[in-house]
């Protein structure tokens, strides 16, 4: 685990504290004798970008991790939004496999085909790879920021995933309500 302590140009800003913290939850920082890696940053004042940036490569190095371009897309939605000239749109980061125009992606309980995609100068592209963020149009409505979202062959196999997780949902929150 890498973690990034932004904000540390505030004049508030205690990174001791943040360290104890994480060790209080068991995420004990390498200076303190753990294997948590602790980059203190201001991504305002781009103190520490360069230096999180090398301990990620190191990271992923020293882990082999790779990720697999030539397989169907999975990752996270960064933001979802209403946009007033395109409808529901999300910001999504790829983390394994390639999204593509045309591509039918799960998102929570919500289905859709990708119709457009959009890189952060706002350019048409037409496939995102692991670790490109992408603004997505053709969801029907917006989706939950931090929520997984993944590739599926055929909306019928979409329909299916959608539907049990919406009956899970409606499960959880009935047993939830008061009786």
């Amino acid at each position: 685990i890498i973690v990034a302590i932004n904000k540390i140009d505030k004049p508030e800003a205690n990174i001791e504290r943040v360290k104890q913290q994480l060790a209080d939850v068991g995420l004990t920082p390498e200076d303190w004798g753990g294997e948590t890696i602790c980059v203190p940053i201001s991504a305002k004042k781009r103190i520490g970008i360069e230096e999180l940036l090398e301990n990620i490569l190191l990271v992923a190095e020293v882990e082999g991790l790779k990720a697999n371009p030539d397989r169907p897309a999975i990752g996270t939605v960064i933001e979802g939004k209403m946009d007033e000239k395109r409808g529901p749109v999300a910001t999504v980061l790829v983390q394994n496999g390639t999204l593509r125009i045309g591509n039918i992606m799960v998102v929570d309980d919500i289905s859709g085909r990708v119709r457009a995609m959009f890189n952060d100068k706002g350019e048409t592209i037409k496939e995102a790879s692991p670790s490109t963020p992408a603004l997505v149009l053709g969801l029907p409505k917006v989706p939950p920021a931090g929520v997984l979202f993944k590739v599926v062959g055929n909306e019928k196999e979409a329909r299916a995933i959608v539907e049990k997780r919406r009956e899970e949902k409606e499960r959880a929150a009935a047993q939830a309500a008061p009786k």
